[in-house]
């Protein structure tokens, strides 16, 4: 099934919520997913910066375990890339180079703007909001993503989730037009 590959900038892993889901539909087989380990520090230090009360140890096995659930997952060797490359923020260019190491065709942001597509199209790299990469995911395998939110829900224990409140969580993570997509479907989460 697996037909494309999606690298995640570190934005996205930032929220729990939508990192497990994008966990969980990558180990679904929807889509190979990639990261850095400069991707993971930035994601990691950033929470830690903005939760004190997290624990490194315990988001080191966050990270452990990301790892180990996705098949080669993590992009190395794109340190020489980086100087080559032209983006608005250059501390982004790491992401673009490890796109372009793991050979992927997405890379999913909240930050669009900070990759232009005409530096993208020099690599056949599109990029994509999360809601909308969900969304097409959607469109093309609703029983997949309906049974990975059944996934998700079933191990959400403290405090367990109802299928709206799982829903109010991803609309709260930005992914509006997923969740209006989702309500229709409500009773197969």
């Amino acid at each position: 099934m697996t037909s494309f590959t999606a690298l995640f900038d570190a934005n996205i892993l930032y929220p729990a919520p939508l990192r497990d889901l994008l966990i969980e539909l990558s180990t679904a087989g929807l889509f190979r997913a990639k990261w850095s380990d400069t991707i993971h520090d930035e994601w990691i230090s950033s929470l830690l910066a903005n939760r004190p009360e997290l624990k490194a140890e315990d988001l080191a096995r966050t990270r452990a375990a990301m790892d180990a659930a996705v098949l080669d997952c993590l992009v190395a060797n794109y340190d020489g890339l980086i100087a080559s490359l032209d983006l608005p923020d250059q501390n982004d260019r790491h992401v673009l180079a490890a796109a372009i190491r793991g050979r992927a065709d997405i890379i999913v942001t909240m930050n669009k703007r900070d990759f232009p597509e005409p530096e993208l199209s020099k690599y056949s790299i599109q990029i994509q909001h999360p809601d909308d990469f969900v969304s097409d995911l959607l469109s093309l395998a609703p029983e997949v993503v309906f049974r990975a939110i059944r996934n998700i829900r079933s191990r959400l224990k403290n405090p367990p989730k109802s299928a709206e409140e799982y829903l109010d969580t991803l609309e709260r993570m930005g992914l509006t037009i997923t969740v209006s997509q989702l309500r229709k479907f409500i009773a197969n989460l």
